[in-house]
């Protein structure tokens, strides 16, 4: 049970995991700007070439038509609003996941960080130990070490 709960754990922690989260989630989102359009904007004006009309008026309405300007605009504002709420989720995530260095000490109010190694060609993360960069191919200069930083508390 224990190796099926660090599965899904290393699972979830996946960037990609999280960028389809959220690509369902600006969908979803999405999806009520497009219906807002169609229900409100194109159907109507179809409606009126076509011959049709109605006598509903209410909000930013085009007296005589279904046209309404306010519900297209509240779903563009509930679109943002929700995009807005992601991308605070997406920079809080990536943030944890930055500084999620192992700790190695404490003394005299400072942090000293372990942070892994990177390429210094292409700047992407290499295995410690590592000779050449899986990424870029690049014959690293000396095996691949961790980075040692200190950083103060706040």
């Amino acid at each position: 049970m224990k190796t099926f709960l660090n599965e899904f754990k290393e699972f979830i922690n996946r960037g990609n995991v999280m960028d389809l989260a959220v690509g369902v989630i600006i969908g979803g989102a999405f999806t009520s700007i497009v219906t807002a359009l169609t229900d409100h904007i194109i159907n109507p004006l179809i409606a009126v070439v076509a011959g049709g009309g109605t006598d509903n008026i209410s909000g930013l309405v085009i007296p005589g038509t279904d046209i309404d300007f306010g519900a297209f605009i509240s779903a563009i504002i509930n679109f943002l609003i929700v995009a807005f709420v992601v991308f605070l989720l997406v920079k809080g995530i990536n943030k944890v996941q930055d500084a999620s260095g192992k700790i190695l000490k404490k003394d005299n109010g400072e942090t000293v960080v372990e942070e892994p190694p990177t390429c210094p060609f292409c700047k992407e993360e290499v295995k410690e130990g590592a000779t050449r960069c899986p990424h870029c191919a690049a014959e690293l200069p000396q095996a691949a070490l961790p980075v040692k930083k200190t950083v103060a508390e706040a």
